[in-house]
Order: structure tokens, then C-alpha cells, then sequence
């Protein structure tokens, strides 16, 4: 359906063809999006009269520049037609578009599909066409202003925000990805009305090594920049207690009117990059937490590097948002029914890691971000 001639309603979904092929193009994550898709539509949940399928809109350049370095932009539209990149190698590295960035055919056309994704969502929700709009195939936390960084091209989330501003005077964005939401925060550090919230693994040699907990902005934006890093093998239990205690502190402080939540699935157990042991329905509840908020939330993906595991926790969170019940057996009409053996099952059980992540070591965290939010309280920015 065409984003500019939609009639209201509750929740919208971001999707279409042409950003599914998009997304399935990324090295990292080859056909991961058609895998999400398949699950979500095997359960029939977008057949709901509560929610509404609407395409995306490429984004434009001056879209992207309103976050994007002009410098960027022009090298990623310079890439979008070379032939041979041996020759650009040094200047296209001072861009990080190498390792895990590297020159992807058409780049450019690729970042203005993603980004669009999820300026369409968050158009909508400005228009108050919907409370809530999900774009599964958004979510690129770590993107600089003038560089490509872990498997993203484009910082959607950041330009999403910008977007939202407009209309909204506070947003709130909560980074539920393994990784720190680096991009975001760095974005966003010196600003009072933009709270970045991330619940990240943190340790030794873990990407990006940003995120400490004493990491709280800079400047005017000081304590509006929270960070919860927990440790390896944390289990549902410590991480719904940090979740539990956190959010509703934070939110109850810096009173948003709008939501980001970035939902990336690497958090889960299965994940070899994350190797962390949380299940689906914890991260759920957490979800619901938000969602419950009742202010308008754009929802995106991010992260996840187990396929199968992604799909389930992004049917789950679809449904749960749309409040559907969902069968446990995985739907046997689905195209990729045999990538969700053994179990065939759509929870996910927990391992038995050792969680590092002590009472003690959780009981400080929540005690200092708690100390956060009462500066905020206290300096409380009124909109």
C-alpha cells in the first residue's frame, strides 16, 4: 500500500519485495530476512485486522545527509557503479567500507532502501497514522556519520530518531542487540532529549568495546547516555531482573514521548557470536514492557546471526504486539521448515553456560544507574 495514502490504524509493517531483496544481499546475513518473513507469514499473523503491510520509500540524499557526512555519501555513491575496487582500496578503508563492510554491488542503492525502511515507519508514526510501525529489516546501530561499522552501512536507527523529532519532543531509545548501540550513542551524546539505553555484553575484546557503565554522554547531554553491560552466559533470570529495574526507572525519569526499540536476536542463546543464555520468552516480556508504554514506539531489528532463532524471536515479538496467540509447532508450510530442527518448536530453551554475571555485580549496576536517573529527575528538560 502507498505511505501516503493509508488510513489509520493501530500498528503498521514495514515491508516489501524490494527491501527484503535488499536485506537478503548483506554477506552476513544472506537471506535472512526472507527466512523472518517466511515464519511471520506460515503463522498468517499479518492477516490481523489490527495491523497494516505498507512499502517502504527509498530514502533520498538529503535524507541520508541529515545524519550522513556529505564525504560519505558521495564515496558510497561512487561505489554504486566501479567495476574494480582495487584501486580506490586506501580511500574507500578511511570509510570502512572493507573486512566486514565491504563494497557490496549497487551499495549505494542498498543503504537508500534500507534507511527508507525505516524513515517510512517513522514518518507514519509522526503523521499519527499508528502507534506503533515495525521494520524488521531496520535496526544498523553501529554506523558513524562518515563510516560503515559492523555490517552497517547506514544508521537508520539515528536517522529514524531525527525523523521523529519532529513531532515528538522526547525519545527514548532502548538497544536490546548483544551489542553496544555505539552509533546511536555517539550520535546522540551531547543531547538532553534523546536517552540512549543499552543493554549490552561487555567484556574483553568484545565489539565494540564501547558502552561502560560510567559511559554517560558528554557535556549537556551527560546521564543521558545509560549503559548496562552484563557479562558472559547471562540467563533470563539476571537479565529480566537489570531489564525489570532499569527500564521502568529510566522511563518513569526522563518521561519520553516516543519510543525506539531496537530488538537485535544475537542476544539469544544459539548465537555463536553473542553466547549469551536468553531465551525468547524473557526478551519478550521485556518487549511487552515496552509496548505497554502506550506512546507511539518504532520498532526495529538489528543483530542475529542464527537464522531460525531470529525468525522465531520476530514472529514472537510480531504476535505479541498484535496480540495473537501463536502454536508452538513450527507451521509446516514454511520454506524453511528444516532449519528449525531438532525441536521444530518455536521457543528456544536455555543452555547450561555458567552466567557471570554475579548478584553482587548485578545489585551495583542498578544501584548506579538508579543514582543516573535521579540526576535526570533532578534536571529534568521539560519539552
Amino acid at each position: 500500500m502507498d505511505p501516503h495514502s493509508i488510513p489509520r490504524r493501530e500498528i503498521i509493517y514495514i515491508y516489501d519485495e524490494d527491501l527484503e531483496a535488499e536485506c537478503n544481499r548483506l554477506p552476513s546475513m544472506l537471506n535472512r530476512a526472507s527466512i523472518v518473513q517466511d515464519l511471520i507469514n506460515s503463522y498468517g499473523i499479518l492477516k490481523s485486522e489490527k495491523v497494516l503491510v505498507v512499502r517502504s520509500i527509498k530514502a533520498r540524499e538529503h535524507d541520508l545527509n541529515r545524519f550522513h557526512s556529505s564525504s560519505y555519501i558521495d564515496i558510497l555513491k561512487k561505489t554504486n557503479t566501479m567495476d574494480d575496487t582495487e584501486e580506490f582500496e586506501k580511500e574507500l578503508a578511511q570509510y570502512g567500507l572493507n573486512y566486514d563492510c565491504p563494497i557490496l554491488e549497487r551499495n549505494y542503492d542498498f543503504v537508500c532502501r534500507i534507511a527508507g525502511g525505516t524513515l517510512t515507519a517513522a514518518m507514519l508514526l509522526c503523521r499519527k497514522i499508528s502507534r506503533i510501525a515495525i521494520n524488521w529489516c531496520g535496526g544498523w546501530h553501529h554506523a558513524q556519520s562518515d563510516e560503515a561499522e559492523g555490517f552497517c552501512y547506514v544508521n537508520d536507527i539515528v536517522l529514524g530518531i531525527q525523523k521523529l523529532q519532529h513531532a515528538f519532543g522526547k525519545i527514548l531509545y532502548v538497544d536490546l542487540d548483544v551489542h553496544h548501540g555505539n552509533g546511536v550513542q555517539k550520535a546522540f551524546e551531547l543531547s538532553k532529549n534523546v536517552l540512549t539505553l543499552s543493554f549490552h555484553k561487555h567484556e574483553i575484546g568484545f565489539y565494540p568495546g564501547t558502552g561502560l557503565l560510567d559511559d554517560v554522554g558528554k557535556s549537556s547531554g551527560s546521564y543521558y547516555c545509560i549503559n548496562v553491560p552484563f557479562l558472559s552466559g547471562i540467563c533470563d533470570k539476571n537479565y529480566t531482573h537489570l531489564f525489570n529495574n532499569i527500564f521502568e526507572r529510566v522511563y518513569s525519569s526522563f518521561e519520553p514521548s516516543a519510543i525506539v526499540l531496537q530488538c537485535g536476536a544475537d542476544i539469544l542463546f544459539g548465537d555463536h557470536v553473542g553466547q549469551c543464555n536468553v531465551t525468547i520468552n524473557a526478551l519478550v516480556k521485556c518487549v511487552k514492557k515496552v509496548i505497554d508504554c502506550n506512546i507511539p514506539c518504532l520498532v526495529l531489528g538489528g543483530g542475529g546471526y542464527n537464522f531460525a532463532n531470529t525468525a522465531r524471536y520476530w514472529t514472537c515479538i510480531t504476535s505479541t504486539i498484535i496480540d495473537t496467540e501463536l502454536d508452538d509447532d513450527i507451521p509446516d508450510c514454511s520454506e524453511y521448515f528444516t532449519l528449525y530442527a531438532p525441536t521444530y518448536e518455536l521457543q528456544i530453551y536455555p543452555g547450561n553456560q555458567k552466567d557471570y554475571n554475579t548478584e553482587e555485580y548485578i545489585a551495583n549496576v542498578i544501584d548506579t544507574i538508579r543514582k543516573y536517573c535521579d540526576f535526570i529527575t533532578t534536571n529534568k528538560v521539560q519539552i
